[in-house]
């Protein structure tokens, strides 16, 4: 063990932690022995190593991995050998750092520069926090630049959720009083097009 992995092994018993492997390989043809190897070495305990084979970017069907965060108690320190063993793209690996640390708990990646129980690892969760914020200020720049394009064309914005239910014998009703299709939408908060489609009229020009 080196002095580094030694030091962390001290790190994490000072504060009542401990080591928690996680180890993947994404087909059954492939062996998990040469990166559980390289855990235990690190010092990784047995009855705390989660290693598990499975394929595909999503986080569905490894089970593993949903164990191993669920049972992440203060202090501990996840250890994997590469970030790609832990998450299969950049929005998983958002997901779980954040599960990681708000559980209290550090992250070592072995062979690259990671290790979240130094203050310069801990950039890592602060450089992951912020894409965090950054990936969806840009999505919700999007919804809002599509809710004015949706506005600007007179139709439903698709971010909204579920559309206005729309009751057709009121809409009839405003019109047989002369209120205008634009005024009309207004007031029911439905779109332009449905008035037009409920009551036959043609769009102004």
């Amino acid at each position: 063990m080196t002095a580094n992995l030694e030091a962390l092994r001290q790190t994490v018993e000072a504060r009542g932690g401990a080591l928690i492997g996680y180890a993947r390989v994404s087909s059954a043809g492939q062996s998990l022995e040469v990166q559980t190897s390289a855990l235990e070495k690190a010092g990784v305990a047995q009855r705390h190593l989660y290693a598990e084979k499975a394929t595909g970017t999503k986080r569905e069907g490894r089970d593993q991995l949903a164990h191993m965060l669920r049972s992440l108690r203060k202090g501990d320190c996840v250890v994997i050998t590469r970030l790609d063993r832990l998450a299969r793209s950049t929005s998983d690996l958002l997901t779980i750092a954040k599960q990681v640390e708000e559980a209290g708990a550090d992250l070592v990646a072995l062979e690259q520069t990671i290790n979240t129980t130094t203050p310069e690892g801990r950039l890592f969760f602060t450089m992951v926090a912020a894409f965090g914020e950054f990936e969806t200020e840009v999505r919700k720049a999007r919804q809002m630049e599509g809710i004015a394009a949706a506005k600007a064309k007179g139709e439903d914005s698709p971010f909204k959720g579920r559309p206005a239910s729309i009751d057709p014998e009121e809409v009839k009703k405003l019109r047989d009083e002369g209120v205008g299709p634009a005024e009309i939408a207004r007031r029911l908060g439905i779109s332009r097009q449905s008035v037009y489609r409920l009551t036959g009229a043609g769009k102004a020009a």
